[in-house]
């Protein structure tokens, strides 16, 4: 099966052996002529099911066993996220959320609570509140420097997400605390987490751009010690949105 989708910006040609991942992508679907093609083949298929299984036994759970047309939504993306830097853009494994036309993502190791403390913010704001991506966004850097968050189908197991793109204001690395605490912190502090949390292309080319897209980044970075309670949403939020004030 063959179809074109956007992508941050970007028309992808999917060609897939099985149509689940066509039923994955719905409402991203487009006409216009593609900027790249990914063709997934049984190879993809077999690479994913044994990263996934290496990944369980590092774990030290049960090796899980995925369903072929499942393992393939995991190849095309990976193939996505290896061309995207070719178009200035790459894939962050985190949760973003827009209020009021500006995008802020929250990052951390798995399990910290990332989609928690979106919901939080959700349960905060109310319909002012947008999830643009819960767990794999693409994010998009334009010539200026200036950050633009995307979402995607591949948006966690709440499936939260829109096809939408924001401009993204900050990002924020969560940590567990039992008392909140917030603050600013310089690009150089924030980069050993992000290099963590990005989608790091198995090409040395590709590598290279993607670590200069990050180098550009116009963003804010700030870190947070949270609590998972309204209060964390209620300092964050007050916090990360107010004007960032003149050196």
């Amino acid at each position: 099966m063959v179809q074109n989708y956007c992508f941050a910006g970007r028309t992808v040609k999917i060609s897939s052996i099985y149509p689940m991942i066509h039923t994955y992508c719905a409402g991203y679907e487009t006409d216009a002529a593609e900027d790249f093609t990914v063709e997934i083949r049984q190879s993809d298929l077999e690479f994913e099911r044994l990263k996934s299984a290496r990944e369980d036994e590092v774990e030290g759970i049960p090796v899980r066993h995925f369903a072929a047309d499942y393992l393939e939504t995991l190849a095309v993306y990976r193939r996505i996220a290896e061309k995207m830097p070719d178009y200035d853009a790459f894939l962050f494994h985190g949760s973003v959320i827009a209020v009021d036309g500006a995008a802020y993502l929250f990052t951390a190791r798995s399990g910290t609570g990332k989609s928690t403390h979106t919901r939080l913010w959700r349960k905060l704001l109310g319909e002012r509140a947008v999830m643009v991506n819960d767990d794999k966004p693409l994010i998009r850097i334009l010539p200026d420097g200036s950050v633009v968050a995307c979402g995607t189908p591949w948006d966690g197991k709440h499936r939260l997400s829109a096809n939408i793109s924001v401009p993204l204001k900050s990002i924020c690395i969560l940590e567990r605390a039992q008392e909140n605490h917030i603050r600013e912190i310089s690009g150089t502090e924030a980069l050993p987490e992000l290099l963590q949390q990005i989608y790091r292309p198995s090409d040395p080319t590709a590598l290279a751009k993607t670590l200069t897209l990050i180098d550009r980044m116009k963003v804010r970075f700030f870190r947070l010690g949270c609590n998972m309670d309204r209060s964390a949403a209620e300092l964050s939020y007050r916090t990360m949105a107010e004007p960032e004030q003149e050196q």
